[in-house]
């Protein structure tokens, strides 16, 4: 650095005060004035570059921590430049940029050579990123655990807690989930000890969460939320992950019913992060708005919403087929989720997938489909130890046994999810599995039980704004009066059978009546539907929602 005046050392130490307590504004406008009076050293420089980062200012980072890289190499620090060079290919990745991210990252490798460093194992990370979009999963984390022994061997937390998470994140994926979690809780840990870098901290508390949430673990996700949310309100001035915290906070708000503060959450990450360089948080910002209002029932500012997701990079799935089948466009629904199931392979994200295809493959009367999807579904969370996995598996198993006619099996199930989804807080999935187990019951032949159920799940939706399922509710309780299309209540229950493939055998031990019976209750189904076979009652039955 050329020589400085008293009041230029003075307003660096502020520069370098205002880093230290995170004000990142004061830090950024402090040492920028030295700069133009008396370039920076590299050290401060990668202070000034790093505030430019936590405001929001990816440009000028970039822009920053190449100078600190040059000035590095100038002062003979080879080692310092080198963690320099990584970070400058490793947001160019992250931006898309592949070009200007593997020269940089080139010339980290050229640069480190065969010293034995925590830089080396730095420079394995990207290797780590393409094991794990080939789909190595245990690949993947062998090389991110190798960075983490080297990190460890140095006594570097920064470079620990970055490897840590990462081999954490790849176990999860490969379905070590409990190994996986403990070094998420690791990697947390070592950045709560305030030993790693605000950039790094902030890279492992969203690595963390959104690990949690891939595989389903609410709590922990919900935990560790509320720590980057802290950690975020202490820096009135940061904007750098904000955007992403807010989604997060978003999707675990929706979960939990409180729907109007997730939109509004979600509204405020997708302002901030449609001005930023981090597309795929945009994309999920703008997802989650359209979750929100389709739950709600505004399907045109749903739609809009997918559509900005997909406009980011994101496949606004499943939540773009369950509007079509919301809308009543079940060909449709049936036909884009089924592309979207097909396109998948990472057992994740099929599971993120199968049970909306199990809905919508029982809703267009596809109950095989269904039933063989809801068998996938059951084997990857076999894998994957989560309450709400096995939660959407016994939601998805109790509608499928419900549709092909097994009320008792169904209502086992259900019961099974309807108290998951409580203990877990999710008042609008309890209220789901309590309208089919209000079926079930009524199947049986249980109406009270039935009524009762029904009454709890219209409560939990008037109070959610769930203007879609209260409608629904309102439908089906016109197509079960005495007058619904003229058949009775046992008439329906019968024809849904029916409708789901049963056998008059099979359909007599569901309800506990004879055969005979319900030869007698078919015979009088298509007498006054006007039909003459079972095949076009059953179609009756699904173009008038029925079933």
């Amino acid at each position: 650095m050329h020589g400085l005046d008293d009041e230029g050392e003075d307003e660096l130490e502020r520069g370098r005060a205002a880093y230290e307590r995170h004000a990142w504004k004061s830090a950024y406008e402090s040492l920028s004035r030295v700069d133009k009076a008396a370039l920076l050293g590299a050290e401060d420089l990668e202070l000034l570059a790093t505030s430019a980062y936590m405001l929001g200012r990816d440009n000028e980072y970039l822009s920053g921590l190449e100078r600190a890289h040059h000035a590095y190499l100038e002062a003979g620090r080879t080692l310092p430049a080198v963690r320099c060079a990584f970070w400058v290919g490793i947001n160019h990745a992250l931006r898309g940029e592949m070009g200007p991210a593997g020269g940089w990252l080139g010339r980290a490798h050229r640069l480190v050579g065969e010293e034995d460093s925590v830089e080396r194992g730095y420079l394995l990370i990207p290797l780590v990123f393409q094991h794990e979009a080939s789909g190595d999963f245990t690949a993947a984390a062998s090389v991110a655990a190798e960075a983490a022994a080297m990190a460890r061997r140095f006594g570097h937390a920064e470079g620990y807690a970055l490897s840590v998470q990462a081999q954490g994140s790849m176990l999860i994926k490969a379905g070590r989930v409990q190994e996986g979690l403990a070094l998420l809780d690791e990697a947390m840990v070592t950045i709560a000890g305030g030993k790693v870098p605000p950039l790094a901290t902030g890279i492992v508390y969203c690595g963390v969460i959104l690990a949690c949430q891939e595989v389903y673990e609410v709590r922990r996700a919900q935990e560790w939320t509320a720590v980057l949310t802290r950690w975020c309100e202490q820096q009135p001035d940061l904007v750098a992950f904000t955007g992403r915290c807010l989604v997060h906070r978003a999707e675990i708000m929706q979960l939990h019913g409180a729907w109007n503060d997730a939109l509004e959450e979600a509204r405020r990450a997708g302002e901030r992060l449609a001005r930023s360089f981090n597309r795929g948080a945009a994309a999920q910002a703008f997802y989650r708005q359209g979750e929100v209002h389709r739950l709600r029932g505004e399907f045109a500012e749903a739609e809009s919403a997918y559509r900005e997701a997909s406009r980011f990079g994101w496949e606004p799935q499943p939540g773009m087929a369950l509007l079509r089948l919301a809308q009543g466009r079940r060909d449709a629904a049936a036909a884009t989720i089924r592309r979207a199931v097909d396109e998948a392979a990472q057992p994740l994200r099929r599971a993120n997938l199968l049970p909306a295809y199990v809905e919508i493959m029982l809703a267009t009367g596809n109950v095989e489909e269904a039933r063989a999807s809801c068998r996938e579904l059951e084997e990857i969370a076999g894998r994957y130890e989560s309450a709400m996995l096995a939660a959407l598996v016994a939601h998805a198993r109790g509608a499928s046994e419900l549709t092909a006619g097994d009320p008792r099996s169904a209502l086992v199930s259900l019961r099974q999810a309807g108290e998951t989804w409580q203990d877990l807080g999710a008042p609008y999935d309890a209220a789901r599995a309590r309208v089919l187990v209000a079926d079930a019951c009524r199947a049986l032949g249980d109406d009270d039980a039935a009524a009762l159920e029904l009454e709890a799940a219209r409560g939990m939706f008037a109070e959610l704004g769930a203007a879609p399922d209260l409608a629904q509710l309102d439908a089906a309780a016109r197509r079960s009066g005495p007058d619904a299309y003229g058949l009775t209540p046992r008439q329906l229950d019968v024809l849904r059978l029916v409708a789901a493939g049963q056998s008059n055998r099979e359909i007599a031990a569901a309800l506990v009546i004879s055969e005979h019976t319900v030869a007698r209750h078919v015979q009088n189904i298509f007498a006054t539907l006007g039909v003459s076979s079972r095949t076009a009652a059953s179609a009756f039955a699904f173009e008038h929602d029925l079933v």
